[in-house]
């Protein structure tokens, strides 16, 4: 992408700031890298560059003589410097003060946010200027889906539940016939028709048995997997995307027993994981329907209070959910009041996940599932499973 400098200072005047200043050295920005649209360009980027972005006026680049042409493409006035003493004089040059926005989250509190080091932070602002977070400029031009986006997601959710009937049915197979089957083969399995729907992701799908569905980060390895029993919980988490420029992930999460009836220890723990992921969608639904600006950590304590109050709090021990976007965890919102506060507003336009999970040392369950936050509506883009699936 290269940013629309028009939009963004509409934006930029819309929240009360003076300017937006990208920074990078040696790629240590990515965010600033994807907005100024670097990483479709190729060629070294091993010096520092500054881009301002002002509410109104021209922009304005910093840039490293041996790097000069870097931000060619982008609009505005340009600056080259070569020594320390150029490159002080020239960032003087470019602040006059103002509220500026950079990839700063106060405290650390936000680490997808917290790209610019504390001592960049520091010499910007002993120039004059107020430094702020820049993470919802990030959110409406690199977190904001559309129509193309939104449609690839759509497909891609829809390949997904196809690929995870796929997955269960075969696992129901190989017990009915009495045959071993396995985490990783089903995970490879999977791995296949992923293929086979033109997906693409950053790693294969879970697939966890028994006290495995306890980690929420466990992945079957050829070092290290289990063969799944009958009579036991098995937990299906996967995630992609289109084949295709510009796609966005889904999400998808999903639990099965290996037995004719799932034990009431079991239904009754998933049971809660269900009313904590309902109740986020609906808080997310009546805000967006009522046009009342909600944050991401309140998302996450609509879904947190219900397992608290069920007695599992200490069992859930990650965020509800996070943004999704051409990385599966996107530069967007996340919903969370647990690892972070994340006060970023739930924009138009944004897409994430809810996955509220309870975990013991000897089973786990999840349900997740992905939203999509329009104009004046929120929808679930996918079904809702309502109870562990009995596969035998």
């Amino acid at each position: 992408m290269v940013i629309d400098v028009s939009a963004v200072q509409d934006a930029l005047r819309e929240e009360g700031l003076d300017g937006w200043l990208l920074y990078d050295f040696h790629g240590s920005n990515p965010i600033a890298r994807t907005v100024a649209g670097l990483d479709d360009r190729g060629g070294l980027t091993t010096r520092r560059w500054y881009y301002l972005i002002p509410a109104g006026g021209e922009p304005q680049a910093l840039v490293h003589r041996i790097e000069r042409h870097v931000l060619d493409h982008l609009p505005g006035r340009r600056r080259v410097y070569a020594g320390r003493e150029q490159l002080e004089a020239g960032l003087a040059a470019m602040i006059g003060g103002g509220r500026l926005a950079m990839e700063y989250s106060p405290g650390g509190a936000i680490p997808y946010v917290s790209r610019v080091d504390a001592g960049t932070v520091d010499a910007v602002r002993r120039l004059g200027a107020t430094v702020v977070s820049s993470g919802d400029l990030v959110q409406r031009f690199e977190a904001v889906w559309d129509d193309r986006a939104l449609a690839l997601h759509r497909e891609a959710s829809a390949a997904l539940y196809r690929i995870k009937d796929r997955a269960f049915a075969f696992i129901a197979a190989r017990m009915q016939a009495a045959a071993a089957v396995g985490e990783l083969e089903v995970q490879q399995a999977m791995c296949a028709w992923f293929e086979e729907e033109g997906l693409v992701s950053d790693s294969a799908p879970v697939v966890a048995a028994q006290e495995n569905s306890g980690n929420p980060h466990y992945l079957p390895t050829a070092a290290s997997s289990r063969a799944i029993g009958r009579d036991e919980v098995v937990l299906l988490d996967l995630w992609g995307k289109r084949d295709a420029a510009a796609a966005v992930f889904a999400d998808i999460t999903w639990v099965g027993y290996t037995g004719a009836s799932v034990p009431e220890r079991y239904a009754s723990v998933f049971g809660v994981a269900r009313v904590a992921r309902d109740a986020a969608v609906a808080l997310v639904s009546e805000a967006a329907r009522k046009g009342r600006e909600l944050r991401g950590w309140e998302v996450d304590r609509a879904a947190r209070t219900v397992i608290d109050d069920a007695g599992f709090g200490l069992q859930f021990v990650h965020r509800t959910g996070h943004s999704l976007g051409e990385e599966v965890h996107g530069n967007g919102v996340h919903m969370d009041d647990y690892e972070t506060h994340d006060e970023r507003r739930l924009l138009p336009g944004t897409g994430f996940t809810i996955e509220p999970g309870i975990y013991f040392d000897e089973f786990g369950v999840r349900t997740e599932i992905n939203m999509h936050v329009g104009r004046r509506a929120a929808e679930v883009t996918g079904p809702l499973q309502q109870e562990v699936v009995a596969l035998c």
